[in-house]
C-alpha cells in the first residue's frame, strides 16, 4: 500500500490533493473520475501509476469507490465528508447576492412573508430545495389581547403579535365568562406584558399568582387560565384553532420541491417519489432540522447521517438564524450530495444572518 497518512494520522498533502480534485471534478461533471484526468488536473508532478496507487489506497479505507461500468472513481459518503471537513476552500458570498438576500428578505416585511421568500431565495440560489423551519409564537411578543365570549365554556382569544401576525384561538375554560370579566383580563394584560414573548409572560403570571395576597388574586387567577390557553404558542392543545398559514402550522416551509426532478443521481421514478413523500409528511424533517437549532453555525448531514432512508444520496446543509440572543428556527438546503458545497454552504450561511437580521427589525 502507498503511504498515504502523514506521521499525524491524517492524510500526507498528495493524497489530500488528489482526493480534493477528484470530488472537485466529480460535483462539475456526475462522471467518475480516472487517474489520467487527475494526472492533467490535480497540479501533481507523480505519474498516473503513482495516482492509481493512490486512488487505490482511498478506496481501501472507505473514502473513495469504483462503479463496475467505469475504471474512474467517485466518492462515498465518507469521502465527501472528509472534503467538507477539511479540504473545502469557502470563500464569503460576493457582494451583489448579499444585496439580493437584504433587498428580498427586508426588516418589516412580515414573519410569513420572510421565511417563505427565504425559501423560495435558497432555492433559487443554490437550485436545489430550500426550506426554512417555522419559529414557535411562544418566541414572539405579543402587541394586543381580546378575549370575546362564544359560549359557556369557549372564550375566542385574537392574539395580535409584534410582527403584525393576527391570531384566532378558540379556548376552553372550567366555567362561563362574563363580557366584563374577560375585558378587565385583557385590559390587565395589555397594560402589564405587551411587548413580552409568550413563554415569559406565562411563567410571570404564575409567579405573581403565588405571591399575591390582595383583592387582584382572584383577577390573577383569571388571568392565568385565560392566557395560560390563549398564549400557549404552537404547544397548545387540541381545543385551540389556529388562524395563521397552513405552512406555519406545519412547523415548515419549503421551496423548490421540482428542481431535483433535473438531478442526475434522482432518475429512477421510484426514488424521486419517495423523496417527495418524505417532503409531503415534512415531520421527519423538521425533527432534523431542530436537531441542528442550538448548534452554532453551519452543519453539513451528509447520506445515511440524516437518519432519514429518503434522504440517501443526499445531503442537507443547515444553520441557525437568530434574533438578538435567541435562536427562532433553522434554514437550509436539500440536494444531492454531489453538490457544490463552495457554493451552497456561504448561500446557507449568509441566508440565515439575513433573516435573523430581518425578524429583529420587526415593530
Amino acid at each position: 500500500m502507498a503511504r498515504i497518512f502523514a506521521d499525524d494520522n491524517t492524510l500526507d498533502p498528495r493524497a489530500r490533493q488528489l482526493l480534493r480534485t477528484l470530488i472537485g471534478r466529480y460535483i462539475r461533471d456526475g462522471e467518475p473520475v480516472g487517474s489520467q484526468t487527475l494526472a492533467r488536473h490535480a497540479g501533481l508532478d507523480v505519474s498516473p501509476a503513482t495516482i492509481r496507487n493512490i486512488l487505490a489506497d482511498l478506496e481501501e479505507i472507505g473514502l473513495l469507490s469504483s462503479p463496475h461500468t467505469s475504471a474512474g472513481r467517485v466518492p462515498t459518503p465518507q469521502g465527501y465528508r472528509v472534503f467538507v471537513d477539511s479540504l473545502l476552500q469557502l470563500r464569503p458570498l460576493p457582494e451583489g447576492e448579499m444585496a439580493r438576500l437584504r433587498q428580498e428578505l427586508p426588516a418589516g416585511g412580515g414573519t410569513q412573508a420572510l421565511l417563505g421568500n427565504a425559501s423560495e431565495l435558497l432555492s433559487a440560489m443554490s437550485h436545489f430545495v430550500g426550506v426554512v423551519s417555522v419559529p414557535r409564537r411562544e418566541q414572539f411578543a405579543f402587541r394586543h389581547i381580546d378575549f370575546v365570549p362564544l359560549d359557556a365554556q369557549r372564550v375566542l382569544a385574537i392574539v395580535v403579535f409584534a410582527d403584525n401576525d393576527v391570531q384566532n384561538r378558540i379556548i376552553r375554560t372550567r366555567r362561563a365568562y362574563d363580557g366584563g370579566e374577560l375585558e378587565r383580563v385583557s385590559n390587565y394584560l395589555n397594560q402589564n406584558f405587551a411587548g413580552h414573548p409568550l413563554a415569559d409572560i406565562r411563567s410571570a403570571l404564575v409567579r405573581e399568582l403565588n405571591a399575591a395576597r390582595s383583592e387582584m388574586e382572584t383577577l390573577l387567577a383569571h388571568s392565568v387560565e385565560l392566557a395560560g390557553q390563549a398564549l400557549a404558542g404552537d404547544e397548545a392543545g387540541p381545543d385551540q384553532d389556529g388562524a395563521g398559514e397552513a405552512t406555519l402550522s406545519e412547523g415548515m416551509v419549503l421551496a423548490g420541491q421540482t428542481r431535483l426532478m433535473g438531478v442526475q443521481e434522482l432518475a429512477d421514478l421510484d426514488r424521486l417519489r419517495e423523496l417527495f413523500e418524505a417532503f409531503a409528511r415534512k415531520r421527519e424533517i423538521l425533527q432534523l432540522l431542530e436537531r441542528t437549532i442550538r448548534a452554532p453555525g453551519v452543519r453539513i448531514f451528509i447520506g445515511e447521517e440524516t437518519g432519514l432512508a429518503p434522504l440517501e444520496g443526499m445531503s442537507l446543509v443547515t444553520a441557525p438564524y437568530t434574533s438578538g440572543d435567541r435562536t427562532l428556527g433553522v434554514l437550509g438546503v436539500i440536494g444531492p450530495s454531489r453538490m457544490a458545497y463552495d457554493r451552497v454552504i456561504p448561500v446557507v450561511q449568509a441566508a440565515a444572518e439575513v433573516l435573523g437580521a430581518a425578524l429583529k427589525g420587526q415593530p
